[in-house]
């Protein structure tokens, strides 16, 4: 912990234990709060908005900046998304051929209807269409990270000078819209369709209540730790290999992918070092899943600086606006009609509310808040992911040039 000129700076150890900190409060909130448990809003939201909101308010009051190493945030994303590949299996992933499908299709359309609504709503003020496309696909489907990547060209093409500001002010507020809206649309279509799991089956992250005390041994947690780094070195080989090919991703996509591959691909009687069968779906990798994603939401939002976002607020908020009430009805009478209006149907839905205005991380938040109060759904867990963190990427790779060219 260091202190310049003004700037209050976490290193990578207080940041991550601050992000543990965080996530307890969120519980602790949760519990107290029952509207916030009763629509499966995750606990690291709620810790981490809390969180941000009290370190505005010492910016406000003493013109200190707090930042954060996010180093360690980032290793728990790897963490969290190889997780997801170890616990998919083969069946699962043929069974969710059709719905991806249907799910791509529906988002890359989302995604054009995403752009348009924020060059509408930019040109109400006079604005340019580069600014519409950063409270656009840039920043909201894309994230923190498109909108870095592509706000400095942008300035520099477009003469949008504070375009950095204008995407990430919009991935931030996207970020805490999409955190917000995913449990209660799930809670809606599930409460009012009657809907639950077709079957009982273990849960891809966390563990429902009644089975939080079970028993897990530390050769257990040993067993699924050497199962994610194992395929996070297959992540990281088949990343090096695919960037030769000149197509970057990001670490999480292929270490997702390694985990499927080392899961369905090798023999379950394959022999390993530990005695035991490659530990997928077991209590041990779901408990590092829920750790992994919990945390690194809430160090995500714990570390937004709320007052660099004011001077933009009006079309921000506008944009915003509009979006929010595009993404919500695109959820319910798309999505939910299009996906099967089953559970799986509801749970998916959670996560296209994550990912329409967010992250892929708010995405499966919203999805694991959701399966843990009413029960697993295997099928989400494989197709949204798939969707959010590879094929967005790539479409968005293509219509954000579309758009800048052609509007």
């Amino acid at each position: 912990m260091e202190f310049n000129n003004g700037v209050l700076h976490f290193g990578p150890f207080f940041a991550v234990t601050l992000g543990i900190v965080v996530l307890f409060l969120g519980k602790r909130v949760n519990d107290t709060v029952g509207i916030l448990r009763e629509f499966s809003i995750p606990e690291p939201v709620t810790g981490g908005m809390i969180a941000s909101l009290l370190i505005g308010l010492v910016y406000l009051t003493t013109r200190i900046e707090v930042e954060f190493d996010l180093a360690t945030r980032d290793f728990l994303l790897v963490y969290f998304f190889t997780t997801i590949g170890i616990n998919a299996s083969l069946k699962d992933l043929l069974s969710g051929g059709k719905p991806l499908i249907i799910l791509l299709s529906i988002t890359i359309g989302y995604m054009f209807l995403q752009n348009l609504t924020g060059i509408t709503v930019a040109s109400w003020f006079d604005l340019p269409t580069p600014v519409g496309l950063l409270g656009g696909t840039v920043s909201l489907i894309g994230g923190h990270g498109t909108a870095i990547a592509w706000s400095p060209r942008i300035a520099e093409d477009y003469g949008i000078s504070n375009a950095m500001e204008i995407g990430l002010a919009s991935a931030t507020f996207g970020l805490i819209l999409a955190s917000l809206m995913g449990g209660p649309i799930a809670k809606l279509l599930i409460t009012r369709y009657k809907l639950k799991p077709a079957q009982a089956e273990p849960l891809d992250v966390g563990a429902p209540d009644m089975q939080k005390h079970s028993t897990i041994g530390h050769l257990d947690l040993l067993d699924a730790i050497l199962a994610i780094h194992i395929s996070a070195i297959l992540g990281f080989l088949l990343n090096a290999e695919l960037e030769k090919l000149g197509l970057q991703l990001p670490l999480f996509v292929t270490s997702l992918f390694a985990g499927i591959l080392i899961t369905n691909l090798i023999p379950k009687s394959f022999p390993r070092i530990t005695g035991t069968k490659w530990p997928t779906r077991t209590p041990a990798m779901a408990l590092i899943a829920d750790v992994s994603l919990g945390t690194f939401l809430a160090m995500s939002l714990m570390s937004m600086q709320l007052w660099t976002l004011v001077d933009l607020a009006g079309p921000i908020f506008t944009i915003l606006g509009a979006q929010f009430l595009v993404a919500v009805g695109v959820t319910l009478f798309i999505v939910f009609p299009a996906m099967g209006r089953n559970y799986d149907a509801a749970v998916v839905c959670s996560g296209f509310g994550g990912i329409s205005l967010g992250s892929t991380p708010t995405a499966m938040a919203n999805m694991s808040a959701v399966a843990q109060r009413y029960g697993a759904s295997h099928l989400a867990f494989i197709i949204v992911p798939l969707v959010c963190a590879f094929f967005i990427d790539l479409a968005n790779a293509l219509l954000i040039p579309f758009f800048l060219a052609n509007f």
